[in-house]
């Protein structure tokens, strides 16, 4: 049986480890005004992060299950014999639906993944997947261990202002008016697939500060068999800075620096930092 590996672009893996991997990609589109662009193709995080900055009009939508579908018959036509498809939080996004409406009509056993996190959460919950699909483990192998890998992962977020995840649906109004009227710079956290509250801090350094903390206590309770990543929207010096502390602190375990893509830029906003870690499969 030869097992092909889905993922969806909001996984922000850098093109040569996609191809190095034998991962197939799916858009999921940006909308600037009138324009649908698809992530990872024609529009890039740095390119959301000015439109943002220029006020216009930014916001995000799911493949439809024809655009995974397609993807599914060329697996298939390649001679996969099975596929797991592997997907960003479906308390986030309506794409893992897209996927389980398509997996439905396929010619070929398709197991549909909810990761439960976004951005390298998913990424390397999906490399993992096809790391054990390239050592020849079945579909159900492959789909738990993607699985066990993106629930695991710990993903916390910093934002600059509240006011691009309340557009987006992604918390309250009333959360973002108290986080804007109090200087609040707030840290949050991908937990049981949502976006929750996680910490509360004055200033942008100690809100970066506390991102490395909480990065290496969550590698320290894994043993340090981890991954980890560090992701930004047009911030690519803090990033930078924090990989650096991060590499300080738990010498021996290289961190990925990535931009957090077109889609999680448009809910994160310019100024987001994130960092992941992600235990080893």
């Amino acid at each position: 049986m030869t097992v092909a590996v889905v993922t969806d672009s909001t996984a922000c893996l850098p093109a040569y480890r996609v191809e190095q991997a034998n991962i197939a990609v799916v858009p999921v589109h940006v909308v600037i005004g009138e324009r649908v662009y698809n992530e990872g193709i024609d529009i890039s995080g740095l390119a959301v992060t000015t439109a943002l900055t220029d006020g216009r009009e930014v916001s995000t939508s799911k493949p439809s299950p024809e655009s995974f579908a397609n993807v599914y018959r060329q697996l298939a036509f390649q001679g996969a014999t099975e596929i797991v498809s592997i997907h960003l939080s479906s308390e986030l996004s309506g794409t893992y639906s897209s996927a389980v409406l398509a997996a439905r009509e396929a010619r070929i056993p398709v197991r549909v993944v909810d990761s439960r996190t976004v951005g390298l959460g998913l990424g390397f919950a999906t490399l993992a997947a096809a790391d054990a699909a390239l050592s020849g483990h079945e579909m159900d192998e492959v789909a738990e261990t993607a699985l066990k890998v993106g629930r695991a992962s710990r993903v916390w977020l910093y934002v600059d202002t509240l006011e691009y995840l309340r557009r987006g649906g992604r918390i309250g109004t009333a959360q973002a008016a108290v986080g804007t009227a109090l200087s609040i710079k707030p840290i949050l956290e991908i937990a049981g697939g949502r976006v929750v509250p996680c910490d509360k801090v004055r200033t942008s350094a100690r809100a970066q500060q506390r991102l490395i903390e909480l990065g290496v206590e969550a590698a320290s309770a894994l043993g340090n068999r981890v991954e980890i990543g560090v992701q930004h929207a047009g911030a690519r010096p803090a990033a930078e800075a924090l990989s650096v502390a991060l590499g300080r602190a738990l010498p021996g375990i290289p961190v990925v620096i990535s931009e957090m893509g077109a889609v999680l830029a448009v809910h994160a906003g310019p100024g987001a930092l994130a960092v992941i870690v992600s235990p080893l499969a």
